[in-house]
């Protein structure tokens, strides 16, 4: 029935949509817009492409090194380094980095040692030991536990009277989980200088966006929580770059957390165990690169006259180089020893720990390690 109260939702409803328009300094051929021409600086779109360069140059040499069994299952990100970069570099160097498992692009970009990231891959514990001085949390397997945590670290910084912010990193599905919310709840009331970054690629491993949430945008959930929200093409550098600084500054100056939508698209699987066939036409995944992030910084730095053919094929040996001598590093390690997962998670192990240990230690040898 259509009635007039019916009719002021619809309208709230299409509202909604329009109050949060996705934000973008260059378009897909390149150009840029006036605000975009307002932003561009040559030194920061150079830095900006040659990290999205070595992320992606890095997350292709994991997935073969999966692939040829030198690695455990791997989470590939190719499609999503504008997002992940641009936002990296806008962190101030001791803000807080938490990160999910597939955010390695953004650790990488934040100074994280590619070395501990590849052992992480590797199953040593090694791993998730940041850099001295670098404040990045373990990547989160379970989904958005990590957002009730950098808001705890953000408050921390807060309480102690310092300027330090956190980024906390998390997919479209974990906005379907109750830590989110809580997250965003906690922060709102206690005005806590945090920024939500939510890459939204449209699907939570299988489930499309739709299928999850009769929100049109995950931006607007952050209304709810007084909070502000921004949608961000995701596959524009600059964009996201200006956008996550802005929100930063806001969380410093004012203690006003923002939750940051970055819309993009992840071109392969979920991880190196998942077929993204069974559930998404990998045809328009492959179609979707005519808005490839490197592309498009590649197309502005030529609009501009700021490409430099030379420099960006150096870039790419030495990046190469890098990536080998870390995997030999890497590789230098002895093999993890299954038995360290039974440590570290309590101070003193519980009893059902304690039995589970006992079982894992009857097995035969060959058992231990598969």
């Amino acid at each position: 029935m259509n009635t007039p109260v019916t009719q002021q939702l619809k309208l709230e409803a299409r509202s909604l949509e329009e109050q949060y328009p996705l934000y973008q300094l260059i378009a897909p051929d390149g150009t840029l817009s006036e605000e975009g021409q307002a932003h561009y600086d040559v030194a920061l779109m150079r830095q900006i492409y040659a990290q999205m360069l070595r992320a992606r140059l890095f997350d292709r040499k994991c997935v073969n090194l999966q692939r040829q069994g030198r690695i455990g299952t791997y989470a590939p990100f190719e499609g999503q380094e504008a997002a992940q970069v641009g936002s990296a570099l806008a962190l101030d160097e001791k803000d807080w980095l938490f990160p999910t498992y597939r955010d390695h692009a953004a650790t990488l970009t934040f100074g994280h040692s590619m070395v501990q990231v590849l052992l992480y891959w590797a199953a040593r514990m090694e791993g998730c030991v940041p850099p001295e001085g670098k404040h990045i949390f373990p990547p989160s397997v379970p989904i958005a536990t990590q957002i009730p945590h950098a808001v705890g670290a953000a408050w921390a910084e807060k309480m102690k009277g310092s300027r330090q912010a956190a980024i906390v990193y998390f997919g479209d599905g974990a906005t379907s989980e109750g830590d989110f919310h809580e997250g965003l709840n906690f922060a709102s009331v206690f005005h806590v200088p945090v920024v939500f970054f939510c890459q939204n690629n449209g699907f939570a491993i299988s489930v499309p966006m739709e299928r999850q949430m009769r929100s049109k945008t995950i931006a607007q959930k952050a209304l709810a929580y007084d909070l502000a929200g921004i949608r961000v093409d995701g596959n524009d550098g600059l964009a996201v770059y200006t956008a996550t600084k802005t929100a930063l500054h806001r969380a410093r100056e004012k203690g006003e957390p923002t939750l940051i939508e970055a819309v993009t698209w992840r071109y392969g699987a979920h991880t190196t165990a998942d077929d993204p066939t069974k559930y998404r036409d990998q045809k328009e995944s492959e179609q979707r690169r005519i808005f490839d992030p490197l592309d498009r910084m590649e197309k502005a730095l030529k609009k501009q006259g700021d490409w430099d053919e030379e420099w960006a094929q150096g870039l790419r040996e030495t990046f190469t180089r890098e990536i080998d001598e870390a995997v030999k590093t890497m590789e230098a390690y002895p093999q993890a020893d299954p038995a360290d997962m039974f440590k570290y998670v309590f101070e003193e192990p519980t009893w059902n720990l304690q039995e589970q240990q006992k079982v894992f230690e009857s097995y035969p040898g060959e058992m231990k390690s598969l």
